[in-house]
């Protein structure tokens, strides 16, 4: 069995230190009541902890398994959706934000298995062979379209003798 290829891009979609916002807030809140008055909520506070945190790691975990991007050698990962760099036959240029016409590729499929490019990701157009386009899409999406177009590049070009 092979290992894993490097990943040359990778965005997890979540961080895990999300989680501890919430009991992170809750300790603040109680050295606040602790330093301030006579009524410490010794019961509520870690409750509140609890369920902020049982919320933040659903979220997360969500997060990390749909909103997740990672570019190999060999594949372009965006969610659960593989897609083989053999199908890319290149990177489009990037949208006029100025144009009064959208490009054909901003409104192609998104890659993945959302309907839509994520809320804080930028959308990249592609052209996989036999002319469909698609979007992929990173929160930096100038260094994943640039790893994009190297790894296409490498592929197309011939080995030095």
């Amino acid at each position: 069995m092979s290992e894993p290829a490097e990943p040359r891009f990778h965005e997890p979609g979540a961080r895990w230190r999300t989680v501890a916002l919430g009991p992170v807030l809750c300790v603040v809140v109680l050295a606040v009541e602790l330093l301030t008055g006579p009524v410490v909520h010794w019961v509520s506070l870690p409750v509140i902890a609890l369920v902020l945190s049982g919320f933040a790691y659903v979220t997360v975990v969500a997060a990390r398994r749909h909103v997740s991007v990672e570019l190999t050698a060999a594949t372009l990962r965006l969610g659960t959706e593989e897609l083989p760099l053999e199908e890319i036959d290149a990177v489009l240029p990037p949208a006029d934000p100025r144009a009064r016409e959208p490009e054909r590729w901003e409104t192609a499929r998104p890659l993945g298995e959302l309907s839509n490019v994520p809320r804080g990701r930028t959308a990249v157009g592609l052209r996989l062979r036999g002319g469909a386009l698609v979007r992929a899409w990173a929160r930096d999406h100038e260094r994943l379209r640039s790893e994009l177009g190297t790894v296409l590049a490498e592929r197309t070009d011939p080995p030095l003798l």
